[in-house]
């Protein structure tokens, strides 16, 4: 595919280029959501399961094949010997750009299950996209606020406990789930700001994958631990489609799931959750070292 030269020209074409996918692949994908829903039979959902997941796939495949062919980026990735499409992974990376995910789809689609968000459950309401995730399976969770759980402490684990329920389906069915656990993009003011003890990160927040585990511990196998950089300077969707990200690096290491970590209960045990913020601090810790030797090597 003949490669344009940086600027906006190139990225107006690629941006277009990537709405005609999206619709050429979402279309279809709507359509096929909207028979699942009307047919609330567990064999035919199951199949049309596996339809929507190949057009998303294919979605991110296409995808993927443009950014390659029309823009000059050297990837550099490490660590994908051993993944399976059919294991069950649960998925941590740092999150430097708006870039991460479209990195993420193109180095991880179809070497392990689709990628898959936990979702807030109100959002399941939004047009469109609320059915597209459901029709993708994408984890609906169930949270109360801390304020909801003072004004009534009987609704304390209920939340976790029907999330739990709402994730049973995934033991039949191979799944990633993908958590940012930094909670937003970093930058050194927020770094700052937030007091992070690392030189290249923010802080992570425990809760969210606390919550995740307790939900699907016994489900999920694997850790994959992902680190992204951009070592010739980062961006957003925009300077990725004009050109402008020279270099994406994604290391991916794999670590094991230890039963201890969805045994026990975050919010009430403060033992454990000293025990699980530790765990984490220490991944942490190791993901601040590799990121330093990326972005300081020539």
């Amino acid at each position: 595919m003949t490669r344009l030269p940086a600027g906006p020209l190139r990225g107006a074409v690629l941006f277009v280029l990537i709405v005609v996918n999206t619709l050429a692949h979402g279309l279809p994908l709507l359509a096929l959501a909207l028979v699942k829903l009307a047919l609330p039979l567990p064999g035919w959902r199951r199949g049309l399961s596996r339809a929507l997941t190949w057009l998303a796939e294919s979605w991110i495949a296409a995808n993927t094949a443009l950014l390659r062919g029309l823009d000059r980026i050297e990837w550099r990735v490490t660590g994908l010997e051993g993944l399976d499409r059919g294991g069950w992974y649960l998925v941590v990376a740092n999150h430097r750009s708006w870039v991460d995910i479209l990195a993420l789809q193109a180095v991880l689609n179809r070497r392990v299950p689709f990628l898959k968000f936990f979702i807030k459950r109100q959002l399941r309401w939004v047009p469109l996209l609320g059915l597209a995730w459901w029709a993708l399976d994408m984890p609906f969770m169930q949270r109360y606020s801390r304020e909801e759980l003072e004004r009534r402490p009987e609704l304390r684990g209920v939340d976790l406990e029907t999330t739990r329920r709402a994730c049973e389906r995934f033991r039949q069915q191979p799944t990633s789930v993908i958590n940012f656990v930094e909670g937003t993009r970093f930058s050194e003011d927020k770094r700052r700001r937030g007091g992070s003890p690392y030189a290249h990160l923010l802080s992570p927040r425990a809760g969210g994958i606390a919550f995740v585990l307790g939900a699907m511990g016994p489900i999920l196998h694997e850790l994959l631990d992902v680190t992204v950089a951009y070592p010739a300077g980062g961006g957003g969707f925009w300077d990725l489609c004009c050109g402008r990200i020279r270099t994406i690096v994604v290391d991916v290491r794999r670590r094991p799931l230890e039963a201890w970590l969805s045994a026990g209960d975050y919010a009430a045990d403060e033992a454990f959750r000293r025990r699980f913020q530790a765990w984490l601090a220490a991944i942490w810790a190791e993901k601040d070292a590799r990121l330093a030797a990326i972005l300081q090597a020539p």
